[in-house]
């Protein structure tokens, strides 16, 4: 069976390749320990107790927790900036570290380059040897071979590391694959692997599965982080890339699992759905099941900004749970309700920023999609109407910058003017009512 055709559960669970790939699901008792065997590089911290359910990597001693701390949406002292609140963040991973969550996934980008920092400043003061962390080659801001050593150089200052345990090539997609051929990133970071820089090296990817199986090809990766969620598993294509990579005896790490927030926030119809097979459990706590109950997934992060959030997503991974087959049918029938509502597929990654016209698209399109999932417009207008003329939906000239930035593959330009032309009809509609 080539890797495109599609394959029931049955006959996917069945293959013999995708078996060899599968990490058992593991829980740790008290004073075990997870990280390499002794020898294989692998650093082996200290669990004693700790809660969080545990994912063996493949048939070493290495295990993850099966939740990640995403350290992208942290967070921040205003909501207009992204000044880190290190107080906050200090308290979370201390709590994190409690429980055994203790693998932190930051990158260069992220909050303007302050997340590094931030993990560099609160991760040391724990040993090094407690904790995982992942950090990413950013492909797109690469423009001689050069940047290479001088952005990776400038990561382990900005971490206080001296190595990376999970070390990824950042958000790739056909134009930055070529990229990193182009200025030999494999090449530095396989070196850099060889000293003992890099534990692991693996790839995040935002594109068409046909471009995941060359890049999946092209060398013994140790890991792959991919978008995936019930939203995305078909209009995203991600059961096609999960199966590429399993059959590949690729491990996965999930980004994405709640879309940004939008799966944890939706509209009264599918939350209803999901409240009356389980009036106890959170709405995002299906959809962080969701992914981590696929076998070959070794972790799903999550961004965790509010502290309620952490221990939620504590107590869903704490002696965790696969879906069933009559919760994924509670998960069709919520989906289907939630694809009524017309949301705009965006998850605030801002990688479409800074906008040329000053456009303030993630913003835009976050209000819009919480109006959308509520049908408060009165609410969606009390803020908007405080935004900065420029920053409106209605100041975009369509220049298509934000076009190629784009992971989700969203038609910003477009979607803009939706909203612009919903919020003309709205204002219309209420001048006649006078």
């Amino acid at each position: 069976m080539k890797w495109g055709d599609r394959m029931n559960r049955r006959d996917f669970l069945k293959s013999a390749l995708t078996v060899a790939a599968l990490a058992p699901l593991t829980r740790l008792a008290a004073g075990d320990r997870a990280g390499g065997e002794a020898g294989d590089g692998d650093k082996i911290p200290e669990l004693r107790g700790a809660p969080i359910t545990r994912r063996r990597y493949k048939n070493t001693g290495l295990t993850l927790p099966l939740l990640g701390f995403g350290m992208m949406r942290l967070p921040r002292l205003s909501p207009d900036r992204p000044d880190i609140d290190y107080a906050t963040v200090e308290k979370q991973i201390a709590r994190a570290m409690e429980v055994g969550l203790n693998y932190f996934d930051t990158a260069y980008f992220y909050h303007d380059g302050q997340s590094e920092v931030c993990a560099g400043k609160l991760l040391t003061k724990y040993p090094r040897d407690s904790y995982y962390l992942a950090d990413k080659m950013p492909v797109r801001a690469l423009k001689k071979a050069a940047d290479v050593e001088r952005i990776w150089n400038e990561q382990l200052e900005r971490c206080k590391a001296d190595y990376f345990d999970f070390y990824l090539l950042h958000n790739l997609n056909r134009e930055r694959w070529e990229d990193a051929k182009r200025f030999k990133v494999c090449e530095f970071l396989e070196q850099k692997q060889k000293e003992g820089k890099i534990r692991k090296l693996g790839f995040s990817f935002h594109d068409e599965p046909e471009v995941l199986a060359e890049i999946a090809g092209y060398r013994a990766w140790d890991f792959a982080q991919i978008q995936l969620n019930y939203l995305d598993w078909t209009i995203y294509r991600s059961r096609e890339q999960y199966e590429i990579l399993t059959a590949r005896g690729i491990p996965v790490i999930v980004m994405e699992p709640l879309r940004g927030g939008a799966l944890a926030r939706l509209n009264p119809e599918a939350t209803a759905v999901f409240k009356q097979a389980a009036p106890e459990a959170s709405v995002a706590s299906w959809a962080l099941r969701y992914a981590a109950s696929l076998p070959n997934v070794i972790c799903v992060l999550s961004g965790m900004t509010l502290t309620e959030h952490l221990e939620e997503n504590i107590r869903t991974f704490t002696d965790f749970r696969p879906l069933t087959d009559a919760e994924r049918g509670t998960i069709a029938a919520a989906l289907a309700a939630y694809r009524k509502a017309g949301v705009i597929p965006c998850t605030e990654c801002r990688y479409c920023m800074p906008c040329p016209a000053g456009v303030e698209i993630p913003r835009v399109f976050g209000l819009y999609n919480q109006y959308k999932t509520t049908g408060a417009m009165s609410q969606f207008l009390k803020i908007y109407n405080k935004m900065d003329e420029d920053s409106k939906a209605a100041a975009c000239v369509a220049c298509g910058a934000c076009l190629k930035k784009c992971p989700q593959k969203i038609n910003s330009p477009e979607q803009l003017q939706r909203v612009e032309s919903e919020l003309q009809a709205y204002r219309r509609s209420r001048k006649r009512r006078g």
